[in-house]
């Protein structure tokens, strides 16, 4: 399998705004015979245009001008595909434009969509009569997040970890019978669906 030295990571930004409200472009290398494939891993809930330069040697590429290629939200898209000498190890770096201002020009690629961490962290912890419990799941399941699920039937220990949390409540814990999710640290007994989740994480 192809390797390479450690490269410099730089990111250059089309506004200072962006710093604050998204994450970074992250590079990922796939090596594949005499190729060396780099993937732009989008982890925002919005598109970006991202064009690469890449520098180094002991590979070829295309001379062509880099052109910004469209990265949709939560999706994984080839951006730099390198030809590595025969027996050799590819030595590069690549410095990334990153713009939300998205360009008409903006080369369209396939993409592979990827699970991305939501806003607030999203713990999901299922009673033992959960009537809802099952739809939630499957939407968490086919959308971009992250998320982590815990069923009280196989971790019995977790429902007395959270029971305190319900010694004042009207409801007790042996009575719930929707999921009960922690968002942020937050825990919330009245979701029932996969809308109302939205809906509280991104309050």
């Amino acid at each position: 399998m192809l390797k390479k030295i450690p490269f410099l990571f730089v990111v250059l930004l089309s506004c200072a705004p962006l710093f604050s409200q998204i994450r970074p472009i992250e590079i990922v290398e796939e090596a594949k015979a005499n190729r060396l494939f780099l993937y732009a891993l989008n982890k925002n809930e919005q598109d970006l245009d991202v064009s690469i330069t890449v520098e180094g040697t002991n590979f070829r590429q295309s001379k062509g001008v880099p052109r910004a290629v469209r990265v949709p939200a939560a999706s994984k898209v080839l951006v730099a595909n390198l030809i590595v000498d025969r027996g050799k190890r590819a030595n590069y770096t690549y410095e990334l434009k990153v713009s939300d201002s998205l360009s008409r020009r903006a080369l369209r690629k396939e993409y592979e969509a990827i699970k991305i961490a939501p806003k607030k962290k999203v713990i999901v912890y299922i009673p033992e009569n959960c009537a809802s419990c099952d739809t939630l799941v499957s939407n968490l399941d086919n959308s971009r997040y992250l998320y982590t699920l815990y069923k009280f039937s196989e971790k019995p220990e977790l429902k007395a970890q959270l029971a305190p949390a319900f010694a004042n409540a009207i409801v007790k814990i042996d009575s719930v019978t929707a999921p009960i999710i922690s968002l942020g640290g937050v825990l919330h007994v009245k979701i029932e669906d996969y809308d109302q989740l939205l809906e509280e994480m991104n309050k």
